[in-house]
């Protein structure tokens, strides 16, 4: 099965490429996640601007990066089939707009890119939270969530989704609102830990949810934010197709592969940081 030469990688997975999924998922829920891919796309090429959500949200996050000075972005998916989601998103949200000039060459003029990244649910809480709820970063945060879970759960007669989703709803609610040293106060805190206890709020946060994770939310998911990264790679004016810093890491390699080899002329040929480095893995090879 061929595609067109100017797909990449990160942007194949409903292409010819996909095909391998069938046989996993089946030809029905293969043709599902294509359905979300297609809906999503129609909706960015015809929606009015104000209702256009990978418009809107492409727009936010430069904001976010531009007028803010973010240099992260926090997946946060409340649904534990999407715990390798932000991973996906780092390929595809980086490797696209992680670019230093232009289209036409020249160098930006403005902060390009974030570095994307989390963890699902309430993992991410008891690790990473704190430094988005108090920490001197602002990082904008994406919260997935869904109304159906795909194996029900319950502890001693608790619905374990409910208490799930308790949460997702509680996260974006205090980054929002935060709490006051007066709140803290109420509660009877000395007034010595009080500070520490104040939560500023107004921490930017968008909130997804579904009816279930089927496979054309899940089509949906990786075009919305397909289209996202397009929306902002046009407003800095960069290519969000290339990717040469992988190229070049690529290039090196291959240089450097026969000095790994034991090849004393290219090992020569390095310069003297590689060849500490390769030298000291030479010598304490088993």
């Amino acid at each position: 099965f061929g595609f067109w030469n100017w797909v990449g990688g990160r942007y194949s997975v409903d292409s010819a490429v996909g095909l391998p999924l069938v046989p996993t998922l089946g030809p029905a829920n293969f043709a599902d996640f294509l359905a979300g891919f297609h809906a999503l796309d129609r909706h960015f090429v015809t929606a009015e601007p104000a209702q256009n959500v990978p418009l809107l949200m492409g727009l936010l996050n430069v904001w976010y990066v531009n007028f803010f000075k973010a240099t992260s972005h926090a997946i946060l998916p409340y649904a534990q089939y999407l715990h390798r989601f932000a991973a996906y998103l780092q390929q595809l949200t980086m490797e696209s707009n992680g670019k230093g000039v232009r289209l036409d060459g020249s160098p930006v003029t403005t902060e390009t890119g974030e570095v994307f990244w989390g963890e699902p649910g309430t993992n991410g809480q008891h690790a990473f939270y704190q430094l988005i709820h108090q920490g001197t970063q602002l990082i904008p945060a994406d919260f997935i969530a869904v109304a159906n879970p795909a194996h029900p759960l319950t502890d001693g007669g608790v619905d374990v989704h409910e208490l799930f989703l308790a949460n997702y709803f509680a996260q974006t609610k205090a980054l929002a609102f935060g709490k006051t040293a007066e709140e803290v106060r109420a509660e009877g805190t000395p007034e010595a830990i009080v500070s520490a206890r104040v939560f500023k709020g107004n921490r930017p946060t968008t909130s997804i949810i579904a009816p279930a994770l089927t496979p054309s939310v899940v089509g949906q998911l990786i075009a919305l934010y397909e289209h996202i990264t397009f929306v902002q790679g046009s407003i800095w004016g960069v290519d969000s197709f290339d990717q040469w810093g992988v190229e070049l890491g690529k290039q090196l390699a291959l240089q450097i592969a026969p000095a790994v080899a034991g090849d004393a002329a290219a090992l020569e040929a390095q310069d003297p940081s590689t060849q500490n480095l390769v030298g000291y893995y030479l010598r304490h090879r088993s």
